[in-house]
């Protein structure tokens, strides 16, 4: 019998930091959080499903293709990390699946036959599963990052983690690339401080207080545009009773930035 799954939002890191030393040594505690959540699972999942911050569209797409390819969407970074591959293939029958729940659920949905892994992807993948022995596919965000359609979508996808598809949300929980450094600190570890809060919450006021995260401590410098921290919402969406437990947690990332991680069951 296929035990429930919970579901995650991860802080992903930055670019394809697993296969640049210094850049790993910075992400350290995060590669350690995602090695580890292979054995947090009640089993190993059939499929790991990521909704990442890198892909959105006007409806939900899904993705359709049995062996997707890679999208190297990052700029300005070695060369050998234009060469990465993830070999893992994907999961045309449960993306088939996930689109008719979404469908039944009144939400536009379609299948996309040529989207790749992007790196909110094939970064926490290749941690987590380094063999690609498990079958992986995407979902979209919307390009409205509009809370509580992201919401509504989790509460879609919900009975898949009865069918062993493991749901991760695959953002940042701070994410303002042109304040980065130690002129993050402040606002980082406000709003950071904000969400751990709100995420201890009973479940329907968490859901509240996070449709209305813009009134959070520095919600707009922590998220000028929130495409990384939509997933949270699609996670958190298909456990929504669920106990909020931080998986990772770190200060000072490039001498400023606090972020977190989260499980849902």
């Amino acid at each position: 019998m296929t035990q429930r799954m919970p579901t995650y939002y991860i802080s992903h890191g930055g670019g394809p930091w697993p296969w640049i030393p210094e850049m790993r040594r910075t992400f350290a505690k995060l590669e350690d959080s995602l090695a580890r959540m292979p054995g947090e699972l009640p089993e190993t999942p059939k499929v790991v499903m990521m909704i990442s911050g890198h892909w959105e569209s006007e409806d939900v797409a899904v993705m359709h293709s049995a062996h997707p390819p890679m999208v190297y969407d990052y700029y300005n970074f070695p060369d050998h990390t234009y060469r990465i591959t993830y070999p893992a293939p994907g999961a045309p029958v449960l993306a088939e699946r996930t689109a008719e729940l979404l469908q039944e659920a009144g939400i536009a949905a379609h299948l996309d036959d040529k989207q790749g892994y992007d790196h909110g992807t094939f970064v926490p993948a290749y941690v987590m599963y380094p063999e690609a022995q498990v079958p992986v596919y995407q979902v979209s965000i919307l390009n409205s990052y509009d809370p509580e359609a992201h919401f509504r979508v989790g509460r879609a996808l919900a009975p898949l983690r009865d069918e062993g598809v493991l749901i991760v949300g695959s953002g940042l929980s701070y994410h303002n690339l042109r304040a980065f450094g130690p002129e993050a600190k402040v606002p980082s570890t406000a709003f950071d401080a904000w969400l751990d809060e709100v995420l201890a919450k009973a479940p329907e006021a968490r859901t509240q207080a996070l449709l209305d995260w813009e009134s959070a401590p520095y919600a707009r410098v922590s998220h000028k545009e929130e495409d990384h921290l939509v997933p949270l919402f699609a996670a958190l969406g298909a456990a929504e009773d669920g106990v909020a437990t931080r998986t990772y947690h770190e200060e000072g990332i490039r001498g400023g930035v606090t972020a977190s991680s989260y499980r849902f069951d």
